[in-house]
């Protein structure tokens, strides 16, 4: 019986065989099909012999194992028939053109590695990658014009090693999976949008590599989770927003390359890190690190520590005794980071905070409603002098330390409206105790009723509080406070929907001035509270005077404020010397802060309803302060004084393009050569292209126009001035614009409707563009009618090639190379201001065609290459990698560097000329 079972079962095996072979070859046919070019040896009429097809290998029952097709200039889509191949083991696409969407890979068990790097994918197919469970690799770096998605199912392949989705478009954070995920040692998410904190599993994780730098708007909390990532060997954090100190890495002996650079960290660095056996590369530069500057040993072999960082001394000699108490003090608090921005050298009495005698004692410190967490230091009991401690109106928990009881001199200790517990100190009957607020204070543990509780005030004695008075009166009192807390909480209910239904009937885009839902009156004084954002200013940048009782507004989105009192004495109050220019908007003022750091500060109207509302203030401000782009002039901080609004740039020395365009003679300048003003063009180019990729995903935009394009030291361009995105009735995204007064820079359709568009910013680029090539403004009222406006008189010009050579800067040397590149220049600023919004270009276009012509150009000489700033020998991947190493960021070990300025290329938009004629000129 069981030989006839077997001679029956054998067939039917090799017929199941046979038809899944056959289903592999139908497959195959489908996935050809979808190619726009045939690999060589493939074909889209017949499967036969489909397993001898170059790059794809089958086994001995002739089903699919592998596809590798790497670098065969294939374009086209991939079938989403692929997951039909149930043996398929390896898929290797990278480095090809295709495009469309990334298909399903779900449930193929066999799958061991999916290599899809450097394409043009549009989009990923929902669960694409879940029930992968053999899956080792999976690697699709640079897929950027992705729709941006979210991190993908992973969680069933826990034999993942390696995780490559850098500029792949992803967004949201990370999933909190990694403690199953026992083999990973590899993950690159570089280059996306992905926020949030560290997941806490990563500390239990094998990852050897974490590549997780310059996401577009950056993860935010502490590196604690580091401390525990004990197989650490390359880490590339930088350009992002963790705060709080540098965790102890002395568990993680593998670590030869950290990059902590462009972050908000902060506090001294620790021994443990500079002590890292294997470290052969650190940089800790544009950070908020305090103590003395470290030294690492000469085994290190790169250091970058320079840039925004509050070291006490410049020479690694330990900080004055007074700044390591401070230090010691902010430890405990989490080193804020508006601490670190009051820092002032070695001196503690330099601080805003703090007051000293004559003797450069510290006296007083006052650091009551600051929004600080953690803990009261006992540090503070080094501070012999010390008088007055206010630490009133925050967030602390712990108890008081024991150390405060025993300073002579203290006079007043605030510490009101906390969340403190323990004992109370006993204090002098000279001190001025004040702790109300504090429920737990006082109180014995596990004691219903028995404990003290607190007074509002005491003057000292020997318990520093005075007793309870009995049981009636704290019912009445628990009583008060209950009715307090329900009107209190229905109060707030009613603002809340007050602001829901405003919002909802107001909020919409195109809403008009001075509407209910902007009429709200802003109160005076300098707001408070606020945590530094990108780039910092140090010392003064948060100072505020310990007597300012002004009411403050606290906004979200890690935001520098800094004091009216501050910026008029860095601008000499408001001298005319100082004005730097004049806009729609108002007048912009050089300032320079004690250190001789040099700050543009912009001075908005004085309107009584105010031009904007504060909700819209509040969020333009916490999304502009996130924003970091090497052609981005960085917002350093801002001051809300009354009815005024204040912005706070950094200062571009080097003045306007505009000045270098047309005022040049005037300000003792040399004429752009044409090789300057290409690679201007380019690098604002790539500014906006950023800033339309991030509007693409609800962050920002902003208006461009010449007096808002800075030249940096370099001669690279900074763009400045930003808006905030809207959300259009329609559903597209729309932008706020500051285009007043500035007429000749309006596309037709903003004109006539006021509408901003991403292709607005694309005409105002296009009349940049036509401004560099003639040296004319873009509006000149001086000129006869037919000549005064820039596009019109260019444009009718562009109908004849010929016309192009007449119309060139005089100052442009135009030899026949010069020319040929200002022949493309002047097509694509025609093709931007093309009157229809469609046939213009993506910036990405433009980015396209400036770069090859920046990247041709060799210097005939050294000097000439000094005086442009940039290698004019590199390419520009070649320059691309020397700006990161130069910012601190190594390309030595094994791993290539990508610029935060990589473009996206489109293609040309449906009804986009390739040349033009007469037609085109409206």
């Amino acid at each position: 019986m069981s030989n006839h079972l077997h001679h029956l079962l054998l067939p039917l095996l090799l017929l199941s065989a046979v038809l899944a072979a056959a289903d592999d070859g139908a497959t195959i046919l489908k996935i050809a099909s979808s190619f726009s070019t045939l690999p060589s040896g493939w074909s889209s009429t017949s499967s036969a012999n489909y397993c001898s097809w170059p790059g794809v290998n089958c086994d001995k029952s002739s089903r699919v194992t592998s596809i590798n097709l790497s670098s065969k200039s294939l374009s086209g889509a991939i079938s989403s028939d692929i997951s039909a191949l149930s043996e398929l083991r390896s898929i290797s696409l990278q480095r090809n053109s295709l495009s469309g969407a990334i298909p399903s890979f779900t449930n193929l068990s066999n799958l061991q590695s999916i290599y899809l790097d450097s394409n043009a994918f549009t989009s990923v197919s929902p669960g694409a990658f879940s029930g992968l469970t053999s899956l080792q690799t999976l690697s699709m770096s640079e897929n950027e014009k992705l729709s941006p998605w979210t991190f993908p199912d992973l969680s069933q392949s826990t034999s993942l090693v390696e995780l490559q989705l850098d500029n792949t478009n992803l967004y949201g954070a990370l999933p909190d999976f990694f403690e199953s995920m026992n083999s990973l040692q590899s993950i690159r998410l570089s280059y996306n949008s992905l926020n949030g904190t560290l997941p806490a599993s990563l500390g239990g994780s094998m990852i050897q590599n974490l590549w997780i730098n310059n996401q577009n708007v950056g993860f935010t909390g502490t590196l604690e989770v580091l401390s525990n990532m004990t197989q650490l060997s390359q880490v590339w954090l930088h350009k992002n927003m963790f705060t709080g100190p540098i965790p102890d890495l002395s568990k993680c002996t593998g670590i030869f390359d950290l990059q902590l650079r462009d972050n908000q960290l902060t506090g001294s660095v620790p021994e443990s890190l500079i002590n890292l056996p294997n470290l052969k590369n650190v940089s800790l530069s544009n950070n908020k690190l305090q103590g003395p500057l470290p030294k690492f040993p000469i085994s290190v072999e790169k250091v970058t520590v320079n840039g925004t960082n509050n070291f006490c001394t410049n020479n690694g000699d330990p900080c004055d005794p007074q700044v390591s108490t401070m230090l010691e003090i902010a430890s405990g608090f989490g080193y804020p980071v508006f601490l670190s921005d009051n820092w002032a050298g070695n001196d503690a009495c330099g601080w805003s905070f703090v007051t000293c005698d004559s003797q450069r004692n510290v006296i007083t410190v006052n650091l009551g409603r600051k929004a600080l967490a953690g803990t009261i230091s006992p540090a503070f009991g080094n501070l012999t002098a010390l008088k007055n401690l206010n630490l009133n109106d925050n967030k602390l928990t712990g108890s008081i330390p024991d150390t405060l009881a025993k300073l002579n001199s203290l006079q007043l200790l605030d510490v009101s409206n906390n969340n403190l517990s323990g004992a109370i100190p006993k204090f002098s009957s000279s001190v001025k105790f004040v702790s109300s607020g504090n429920s737990l204070l006082g109180k014995s543990s596990g004691s219903g009723d028995g404990g003290t509780s607190n007074s509002g005030e005491s003057g000292g004695g020997s318990d520093g509080n005075s007793k309870s008075g009995g049981n009636g009166k704290n019912s009445i009192a628990l009583i008060v406070g209950i009715v307090v807390g329900v009107l209190i909480f229905v109060a707030v209910v009613c603002f809340v929907s007050y602001k829901y239904i405003v919002n909802k009937r107001y909020g919409k885009f195109g809403k008009m001035e001075g509407s209910d839902a902007e009429k709200g009156v802003v109160k005076n004084g300098a707001m408070g509270g606020g945590v530094n954002g990108y780039g910092g200013v140090p010392g003064e940048m948060q100072s505020q005077s310990s007597g300012d009782h002004s009411d403050r507004h606290f906004f979200e989105g890690g935001n520098v404020v800094i004091s009216m009192q501050v910026l008029r004495q860095v601008t000499n109050n408001f001298s005319e010397a100082n004005i730097l220019g004049r806009g729609g908007f108002g007048v912009v003022y050089k300032g320079e802060l004690h250190d001789g750091t040099q700050i543009a500060v912009k001075r908005m109207e004085c309107v009584a309803t105010g031009t904007k509302g504060m909700n819209e203030f509040q969020a333009e401000i916490a999304v502009l302060t996130k924003v970091r782009h090497r052609h981005l002039v960085a917002l350093l901080g801002y001051c809300i004084n009354g009815n005024e609004r204040l912005l706070v740039y950094e200062y571009m020395p080097q003045g306007t393009l505009g000045q270098h365009l047309f005022e040049w003679r005037e300000n003792g300048y040399a004429p752009l050569t044409w090789k300057q003003r290409v690679t201007i063009a380019l690098d604002v180019a790539r500014g906006v292209e950023y800033l339309h990729s991030l509007a693409q995903q609800s962050f920002i935009h902003r208006d461009l126009k010449p007096s808002n394009i800075l030249l940096g030291d370099d001669m690279r361009a900074k763009v400045a001035d930003f808006g905030l995105v809207k959300n259009a009735p329609e559903g597209k995204y729309s932008v706020e614009t500051r285009l007043a007064g500035t007429f000749g820079y309006l596309a037709p359709e903003y004109a006539a409707t006021g509408r901003v568009t991403t292709k607005v910013d694309v005409y105002a680029f296009g009349v940049v563009l036509m401004e560099i090539i003639t040296g004319r403004k873009a509006l000149d009222e001086t000129l006869p009618d037919e000549k005064s406006h820039l596009v019109t008189w260019f444009r009718r010009l562009l109908i004849n090639k010929d016309n192009i050579p007449k119309v060139v800067d005089e100052t442009i040397n135009c030899d026949e190379e010069t020319m040929a590149s200002i022949f493309k220049v002047a097509e694509l600023a025609g093709h931007c201001t093309a009157r229809e919004p469609y046939q213009r270009p993506d910036m990405g276009h433009a980015v396209n065609v400036l770069g090859p012509l920046v990247e041709q150009w060799k210097p005939t000489s050294h000097e000439d290459e000094e005086n442009s700033g940039i290698d004019l020998h590199m390419s520009l991947p070649q320059a691309l990698q020397r700006w990161q190493a130069d910012e601190g960021t190594s390309t030595m070990y094994g791993d290539i560097s990508y610029s935060d300025t990589q473009s996206s290329i489109p293609a040309k938009p449906s009804g986009f000329p390739d040349s033009f004629g007469s037609s085109d000129c409206r």
